[in-house]
C-alpha cells in the first residue's frame, strides 16, 4: 500500500533517498533475496542525501507550495514552510529559498561550502568565489536551513579559511585592508550569533570566539581614537556612488567618512562576542565580556554624538577630510536606519522612521529609495549605469531595513511614527520588486518608481544573493524571535485582519516549530486563533496575536550529519579533477558539470550539454588525477524543455588499471532511471577505487542531453586530520626516475583505529617505509608516515600530477569512512 504523506513526515523519514531505494527491483526472481541483502548493506552504509526533518506536523501541502523546482526533496528536507494570503509575498518567499539553492556552491574538500553572490566568476572576490560584503546577510537567511553543514562551512571560511587570507592591498580590492573579510564592511560575530540563537549549536559559535574577536580587532586601523569612531570608503561599505560619494571629489569611490554603517556593525559585533564569552564563562571572559560591552557604549554615545542629526532626526555620513568641523551631509541616506538592526539606536531616536513612509523620504512603490527624494542627487545618473547608490531600490539596503523596522516594532516600546502595517506594505512592495516579465525574480537594483530592474547584467546578476527576504518573512511578519535562551518568542507584525498564516516545521533549536493563524479555525481545521505546535505537539493555543514567549526545552541529543566531500569537485575548472567530453554545444563546458554547483537556469550557463551533436550518444569523462574509492555518485541531469531533455538511460563507467573502461559493478540506482528533476543517485555495492568516471546519457530517439552537476560523494572521519606535508609552494618535489621520500601525517581528536594509504597516479610507483597495517592511535596524536614515491623518467618538467593520502576507519556508528588529503607534485 501506498506511504501515507502525513505519516511519512510524522515519523521524520524524509531521507526520501534511502527510503526510496527499497523501491530498486532485483534482476531475476532468483536473486531478489541476494539483491535485497545487498540492496540493505548499501543503504545502512550510505549517508542520506538529505538531513532528516524530525517530528512535525502536516498541514501545508509542500509540493503544491513549491511548484515546479528542481529537487523538491531538497526543499523539504531544508526549508520551514509558510502560507501566506499575501500571494507575492509567499510566491517570493519560495523563490528566494531557489536563490539561495543556487547559491550554495561547493568549493572542494578543504573549504566545503560557500554561497555565492553572483553565480558566475567575477574578478574581485576572495579564493574559490567569495565576496564578503552580503555575508552577514547571507548567514542571516540560511540560518533557517535544517542542514547545519553549509553554514559551519561557509563561517569557517571566513573567520578560518582562504576567506581569512590576505589579499593585496590594492585600489582594485581596496587599498585600507589586507585579508579578504575585511575587503568589505563585515558584521560576522552579530550574524554568527543569530545563527545559534535559532539553531540552538552554541558550542559552534563559541568555538569561532577568537576568529571572531580577530576579526572585529581587523577594523581597528580605521579607528579614529579621537572622534571614537570608525571610518570607511562608502565602495568599500559596498556602496559605489552615493549622494555622499558625489559631494567628495571621488563621485565611485566616495570620501572617507564616519558612516552609520561600519560603527553600527562593529558595535552589533561587540555585543555578540561578549555574549559569547559570557557564555563560555572562562578564566577571564567576564573581564573580557565587560571590556567588549563597554567599547560597544563608547561606540554608541560617539555616534549620538556626531552622526545624529537632531534638526533632521536622522544619522548621516560625516566626511573625514576636509571637515574639520565635523559637518553632516544634507542628505538623509537610508544607511541611517541601520542602528535599529544592532539595537544600537535609542528609543527615542524613532521619529527618524517617519521619513520610511514620507513620499519626499524614502517611500516608493518599488522602494525604499536609497537616498530620500528631497535631495539633490537623488537617481543622479542612477539610469546611466551599474552601480549608483543614490535613489534606486537597492535588496541589500532593503534587508538592512526591514529587519531594523521589525526589531524597532518588536523590541523597542512603542511610538507613534510607524506601525506593523508599514512593515507589510513595505515587505510586499519588496517582493512587488521581485519579478522580471512576471516570473521571480531578483538582480542588483530597481527602480523604485517603475516595474523594471535597472542593474540587471546577462550572464551576471541572474538570482542576484545579496540580500534577504526570507529571514524578514520569518523573523519580522511571522515574528519568530530566537532567543539565547531554550525559548521562543512569537510576536508576528501580519495584520489582525489576516484570517490566516502558517509557518511549519520550522527548525528551530533542534526542534521543529509550526506556528498557525485561523482566525476561526476554517483554513486549517487545527482549531481557532494562534496555535504553536513543538514537534508535532501541541503546546500553546491563544486568540489574538499578541505576542507570547513559550519554553521550547532541550532537544534531545540530535545526530551530526556525516561529513561528506565530493572528489569531482573543481570550482577553479583546471587542473584535477578535469572534465573532457566527446562532444560539447559551443556554449557549455565539460568543467561546468563539475564546478561546485547546480544551476538550471540558461544564464550564466553552468552545465555540459551536448546539444546540436552529430552524434546518436556523447560521453562525459572526468579525470581525477589519482585514484579514489567511488561508492556514491549523484546526478543532475539538464532539461531546458526544448533541445535538451533528460535522458532516458546511461552508462556509468570506471576507468580500470589498463586505462580501459568498464561499467562500474554493483550500481543501485534511485531512481532506476533518470527522471527530470531529481537528483539520480548511484551506490555502489562496494567502493570501486578509479582514477577515472565516464557517464554516457542517452535518449532513446536521439537529441540533446546535458549535466548541471556531476559528484562522487566520500564520508570523512570528523575526528582525523590527513596531511601531505608539502614544500614552501604547497607542493611535493619529485625526482622523474628516481626514489623521493615523501612524509604524510595523520592527527587524531580523539582515540581511532585506522590506516593510512598513500596513492599515486598511473606509472608510479609507491611503498611504505615499514609496513602498514591497522593501528590505534590516542586523542591528540599524530601519526607520521614515511614513503617512497617514483615517479616515471619521462614526467615532464612542468607536470604538477597530484599524490592522495587516505585514512580508512570506522565511525563511532561503525559506519566507513576514508578520509583524505590532496597535493600536486612539483618535478626536479
Amino acid at each position: 500500500m501506498p506511504l501515507d504523506r502525513r505519516q511519512f513526515l510524522r515519523t521524520g523519514a524524509v531521507a526520501a533517498g534511502a527510503a526510496a531505494l527499497a523501491a530498486a527491483p532485483a534482476a531475476t526472481a532468483a536473486g531478489r533475496d541476494t539483491a535485497r541483502a545487498a540492496a540493505g548493506a548499501v543503504r545502512a552504509s550510505a549517508a542520506s542525501l538529505y538531513p532528516p526533518v524530525g517530528d512535525g506536523t502536516s498541514v501545508l501541502d509542500h509540493r503544491a507550495l513549491l511548484g515546479d523546482v528542481v529537487e523538491p526533496q531538497w526543499y523539504e528536507a531544508n526549508i520551514p514552510f509558510v502560507d501566506l494570503p499575501d500571494e507575492a509575498i509567499r510566491d517570493t518567499y519560495y523563490y528566494r529559498w531557489r536563490v539561495v539553492k543556487h547559491a550554495l556552491k561547493y568549493t572542494g574538500p578543504d573549504e566545503g561550502w560557500i554561497l555565492s553572490e553572483f553565480l558566475g566568476p567575477v574578478g574581485y572576490s576572495a579564493p574559490n568565489g567569495g565576496i564578503v560584503a552580503a555575508a552577514a546577510h547571507h548567514i542571516r537567511e540560511a540560518r533557517w536551513l535544517r542542514d547545519s553543514r553549509y553554514l559551519d562551512d561557509y563561517i569557517d571560511y571566513w573567520l578560518r579559511g582562504s576567506g581569512a587570507g590576505p589579499k593585496p592591498a590594492t585600489d582594485f580590492l581596496n587599498k585600507n585592508t589586507t585579508d579578504w573579510a575585511h575587503q568589505y564592511s563585515f558584521w560576522i560575530a552579530d550574524a554568527v550569533v543569530a545563527r545559534a540563537s535559532a539553531d540552538g549549536r552554541w558550542d559552534f559559535a563559541v568555538d569561532r570566539l577568537p576568529e571572531l574577536q580577530r576579526q572585529w580587532e581587523g577594523w581597528a586601523p580605521q579607528f579614529d581614537e579621537e572622534l571614537g569612531l570608525y571610518w570607511q570608503t562608502p565602495v568599500w561599505d559596498a556602496m559605489e556612488y552615493t549622494a555622499s560619494s558625489y559631494q567628495s571629489d571621488d563621485p565611485y569611490h566616495g570620501g572617507d567618512g564616519f558612516r552609520p554603517t561600519l560603527n553600527a556593525y562593529q558595535y552589533g559585533d561587540a555585543k555578540a562576542i561578549a555574549a559569547l564569552l559570557r557564555r563560555r564563562s572562562g578564566p577571564g571572559d567576564r573581564d573580557a565580556a565587560r571590556r567588549y560591552e563597554s567599547r560597544a557604549e563608547a561606540l554608541r554615545t560617539s555616534q549620538e554624538r556626531l552622526l545624529w542629526d537632531e534638526r533632521d532626526r536622522f544619522y548621516k555620513h560625516v566626511m573625514r577630510d576636509g571637515n574639520p568641523d565635523r559637518r553632516r551631509i544634507a542628505d538623509r541616506e537610508q544607511i541611517g536606519f541601520v542602528p535599529w538592526y544592532f539595537h544600537m539606536a535609542p528609543a527615542e531616536n524613532a521619529e527618524a522612521w517617519a521619513q520610511l513612509t514620507d513620499p519626499q523620504g524614502f517611500h516608493a512603490p518599488y522602494g525604499p529609495t536609497t537616498v530620500e527624494r528631497r535631495s539633490p542627487w537623488f537617481m543622479h545618473e542612477a539610469l546611466d549605469g551599474c552601480c549608483r547608490w543614490n535613489g534606486p531600490s537597492w535588496p541589500f539596503s532593503t534587508s538592512h531595513t526591514l529587519t531594523a523596522l521589525a526589531n524597532l516594532l518588536i523590541d523597542y516600546p512603542a511610538q507613534p511614527w510607524i506601525g506593523p502595517g508599514d512593515y507589510v506594505a513595505a515587505l510586499r512592495s519588496y517582493a512587488l520588486t521581485h519579478r522580471k516579465n512576471g516570473s521571480p525574480y531578483v538582480a542588483e537594483a530597481h527602480h523604485p518608481d517603475e516595474d523594471r530592474w535597472i542593474y540587471d547584467g546577462r550572464g551576471h546578476s541572474e538570482d542576484y544573493n545579496h540580500s534577504t527576504f526570507n529571514d524578514l518573512v520569518l523573523s519580522g511578519l511571522l515574528g519568530i524571535r530566537p532567543q539565547p535562551g531554550a525559548e521562543v518568542e512569537i510576536a508576528p507584525l501580519a495584520p489582525a485582519a489576516w484570517d490566516r498564516f502558517a509557518v511549519e516545521n520550522l527548525p528551530y533549536q533542534g526542534r521543529n516549530l509550526t506556528v498557525l493563524w485561523d482566525r476561526d479555525g476554517t483554513a486549517y481545521g487545527r482549531g481557532a486563533g494562534l496555535t504553536v505546535w513543538l514537534d508535532g505537539r501541541r503546546i500553546h493555543r491563544q486568540p489574538d496575536l499578541r505576542p507570547v514567549r513559550l519554553p521550547v526545552g532541550r532537544a534531545g541529543r540530535r545526530p551530526a550529519l556525516p561529513h561528506l566531500v565530493d572528489d569531482l569537485a573543481n570550482v577553479a575548472r583546471s587542473g584535477y579533477p578535469a572534465a573532457s567530453a566527446s562532444y560539447t554545444f559551443a556554449l557549455d563546458s565539460p568543467a561546468r558539470a563539475v564546478d561546485g554547483q547546480d544551476l538550471h537556469i540558461d544564464t550564466p550557463p553552468s552545465r555540459w550539454t551536448n546539444y546540436q551533436s552529430p552524434r546518436a550518444a556523447d560521453w562525459l569523462a572526468v579525470d581525477l588525477g589519482v585514484a579514489v574509492p567511488v561508492s556514491d555518485i549523484r546526478i543532475s541531469f539538464y532539461d531546458d524543455g526544448g533541445g535538451v531533455r533528460t535522458p532516458d538511460s546511461y552508462t556509468l563507467e570506471h576507468r580500470t588499471p589498463d586505462g580501459g573502461w568498464a561499467e562500474l559493478p554493483g550500481q543501485l540506482r534511485t531512481p532506476a532511471l533518470p527522471r527530470r528533476g531529481v537528483l539520480n543517485r548511484v551506490l555502489l555495492e562496494r567502493p570501486v577505487t578509479t582514477d577515472g568516471l565516464r557517464l554516457t546519457p542517452v535518449r532513446d530517439g536521439g537529441g540533446g542531453v546535458g549535466v548541471s552537476a556531476w559528484q562522487a560523494w566520500r564520508t570523512e572521519d570528523p575526528r582525523l586530520g590527513a596531511a601531505v606535508l608539502t614544500a614552501g609552494d604547497g607542493r611535493v618535489a619529485v625526482a622523474p626516475g628516481r626514489p623521493v621520500e615523501v612524509v604524510t601525517t595523520v592527527t587524531a581528536t580523539a582515540a581511532v583505529t585506522l590506516r593510512p594509504e598513500l596513492l599515486a597516479p598511473a606509472g608510479w610507483q609507491v611503498a611504505p617505509r615499514r609496513a602498514v597495517h591497522d593501528e590505534r592511535v590516542r586523542a591528540g596524536a599524530v601519526l607520521r608516515t614515511r614513503w617512497t614515491v617514483t615517479a616515471p623518467a619521462d614526467l615532464p618538467p612542468d607536470a604538477t600530477e597530484p599524490l592522495r593520502l587516505l585514512v580508512h576507519s570506522r565511525l563511532e556508528d561503525g559506519s566507513p569512512a576514508v578520509t583524505g588529503d590532496v597535493a600536486p607534485t612539483r618535478a626536479e
